[in-house]
């Protein structure tokens, strides 16, 4: 995947009263998920934004609360290209990827950011886009290649996920399918149901047509 830099602010001021404010002033509320988990009680110093999260069993875990500016998040949000975000936080640099957004439903403006915190040695769960190479059979005989899932969701250390999954369907022959248990990628888990439909050749009338004439003859 490529880098995206990314400033952020810890955030103290938590409340949907403050969150408003933020958006005033053209800021967006973030939390950082995903860091390491920790004994309870916590004995350590939380920074400013940090609080421990209780996950049961005597564990916890450090979240961070942030703030990041509208403009220097467009072109992480507004792409269909996937990134590893390099965090400027606490003067120090951690490094995340996008878990979920919150849009206006109007507006269609960012209200909220949730950020998950990765490491090396840890394997993630992203979405990467699907492009197709090639010259499909069926396509040659008449029929059209149709993609019914643009993305599909790899599990992977961050540092081994590329930034799209090339899929070549020079064999696809005409009404054939192509799911995800059909797939392999080096290193990578698909994570998605095996009998989804990543792609498939449809028949076109014409090419129906031609079937029916051929048979007739």
């Amino acid at each position: 995947m490529k880098t995206f830099a990314l400033s952020a602010e810890p955030r103290t001021v938590l409340g949907k009263k403050a969150a408003k404010a933020l958006r005033s002033q053209n800021l967006i509320p973030v939390v950082l998920n995903g860091g390491k988990i920790i004994e309870l009680p916590f004995t350590g110093t939380l920074r400013d934004g940090e609080k421990v999260v209780e996950l049961g069993n005597g564990k916890g875990l450090i979240t961070t609360d942030l703030t990041v500016s509208q403009d220097a998040v467009r072109k992480l949000i507004y792409t269909p290209e996937i990134f590893a975000i390099e965090l400027d936080l606490h003067g120090e640099k951690r490094m995340a990827v996008l878990k979920d957004l919150q849009f206006h439903p109007v507006k269609d403006t960012i209200l909220h950011i949730d950020l998950l915190e990765v490491f090396p040695e840890k394997p993630v769960t992203i979405e990467v886009p699907v492009k197709l190479e090639g010259h499909a059979e069926g396509v040659k005989a008449g029929g059209k290649l149709n993609l019914s899932m643009k993305k599909l969701k790899v599990r992977a250390p961050y540092t081994a996920i590329p930034e799209r999954l090339i899929i070549n369907v020079d064999e696809l022959g005409l009404g054939k399918t192509m799911q995800v248990g059909d797939l392999h990628f080096e290193g990578l888990e698909l994570v998605n149901a095996k009998n989804a439909v990543v792609c498939a050749v449809q028949l076109t009338r014409a090419a129906r047509g031609a079937a029916a004439n051929a048979a007739k003859g």
